[in-house]
C-alpha cells in the first residue's frame, strides 16, 4: 500500500513518505486554510488530473487544520483509498461556507497545479452539504458534477444547480438537519423548470452521521468522475443505486485490524469487480465482438447517451476500430 507525504506549513508534525498531502495556512489572504492531496504519478501524467473538493461539516470547524483529517476524503485516502485526483479540504472556521472563499482555493490551485479544469468536483456533508449547494449554485459554470449530503440551501436562486448533474442524499431518520431542508433546495429546483440532471434520495432509518461512509465507498468517486464540463449533452449518471444497505458497503473494504481501506477478492464480489473493471475514459475504440450495450455498461452511461454523442441512428451498426465518445 502506497503510504502518503505530508509537506506542512502549518507547523503540523511532516512524515517523509511517497505521496503528497500538504497543509496551506494563510495563503490566500483572508481565505481559509486547506489540505491539499496530490495522487500519484502527477508529473508523469499525459494529461491534467481531476479535482475533488471536500466540504466538511459543523464538527470540524476551527483553526486546526488537523480536524479536517478525522473523516470525509482526505481520511479515505489516508485509509488506503484510492482517489486518482487531487483533493481540496478547506477549513470553515466556525460560519457558513462562503462560495467567494471556495472559489479563491479553486483559482489559487488551478494556477499551480496540473489540475483538470472540466473535472472539477464538490462533494460536502451536513454543514458541507449547505456549502456544495451554495457553491454549486453560485458558481455552476465551474463545476463537472457534485454530491451534498445531508445538507441544505441559503440561496437566493436555485436555478443554477439544474444546470449541473446533482446528487443529493438525505437520512429520513436525521435529527441534526431535517430532510426538509434537502427537500427545500429540490422544490426551489423544481420551480426553475428542468431537473433532468437531479437525483435526489431519501434514505429511510439513517441518521446523520451514518451519511459520511459515501466519503470511503469507490462507487462515490466513480459516479463524480462520470462527468465532465466536455460532455457534448450534459446528463446524470443514473447507473449507480444507494439504499440504507449501501452504507454497509464500507466494511466490506475496511480492515479493523489494520484501521485501513483494502481491496477485497473481487472473484467473491462481482459488485466490486463491476466497480474495478469501470474505465474512467473518454474514447473507446470498438473491437470485435463489442455490442453498444457492453460498450454502455462498462462506461458506465446508457445505449442512448452513446447514441445521441456519437450520431448513432437506432439500429445502426458498430465497425471494429471505430472510435466512440463515452463521455
Amino acid at each position: 500500500m502506497k503510504k502518503i507525504l505530508f509537506l506542512t506549513v502549518c507547523l503540523i508534525p511532516f512524515v517523509s513518505y511517497s505521496q503528497t498531502l500538504t497543509a496551506f495556512c494563510d495563503s490566500i489572504k483572508g481565505g481559509y486554510n486547506f489540505w491539499l492531496y496530490e495522487p500519484e504519478n502527477v508529473d508523469s501524467s499525459a494529461s491534467n488530473k481531476p479535482l475533488v473538493i471536500f466540504l466538511h461539516g459543523r464538527s470540524l470547524c476551527g483553526k486546526n487544520l488537523n480536524q479536517v483529517r478525522r473523516y470525509g476524503s482526505i481520511n479515505a485516502v489516508e485509509r488506503g483509498r484510492k482517489i486518482d485526483a487531487f483533493i481540496l479540504a478547506p477549513q470553515n472556521p466556525g460560519e457558513s461556507w462562503k462560495p467567494s472563499k471556495i472559489l479563491d482555493i479553486l483559482n489559487w490551485t488551478k494556477e499551480r497545479y496540473a489540475i483538470d479544469t472540466t473535472r472539477v468536483y464538490v462533494v460536502g456533508m451536513s454543514l458541507g452539504g449547505y456549502g456544495t449547494i451554495n457553491f454549486v449554485g453560485t458558481y455552476p459554470e465551474k463545476v463537472a458534477a457534485a454530491m451534498a449530503l445531508c445538507g441544505g440551501g441559503h440561496l437566493s436562486s436555485y436555478c443554477g444547480l439544474t444546470q449541473v448533474p446533482l446528487w443529493i442524499i438525505h437520512g429520513t431518520a436525521d435529527r441534526k438537519v431535517p430532510v426538509s431542508q434537502s427537500k427545500k433546495v429540490v422544490n426551489a429546483m423544481e420551480n426553475c423548470g428542468n431537473t433532468s440532471l437531479l437525483l435526489f434520495d431519501q434514505l429511510k432509518n439513517v441518521n446523520h452521521s451514518q451519511l459520511a461512509r459515501f466519503f470511503y465507498l469507490p462507487q462515490t468517486y466513480e459516479w463524480l468522475f462520470a462527468h465532465s464540463l466536455t460532455d457534448s449533452v450534459r446528463f446524470v449518471n443514473r447507473d449507480y443505486t444507494v439504499s440504507p444497505a449501501t452504507l454497509n458497503e464500507v466494511y466490506k473494504y475496511y480492515d479493523k485490524t489494520t484501521d485501513k481501506i483494502t481491496v477485497i477478492d473481487t472473484g467473491k464480489d462481482t459488485r466490486t469487480a463491476t466497480s474495478k473493471n469501470y474505465s474512467g475514459a473518454r474514447y473507446y475504440t470498438v473491437k470485435k465482438g463489442d455490442t453498444l450495450g457492453a460498450i454502455a455498461k462498462k462506461h458506465r452511461t446508457s445505449t442512448s447517451h452513446l447514441r445521441k454523442i456519437n450520431n448513432i441512428k437506432e439500429g445502426g451498426t458498430l465497425r471494429v476500430g471505430q472510435k466512440m465518445k463515452v463521455k
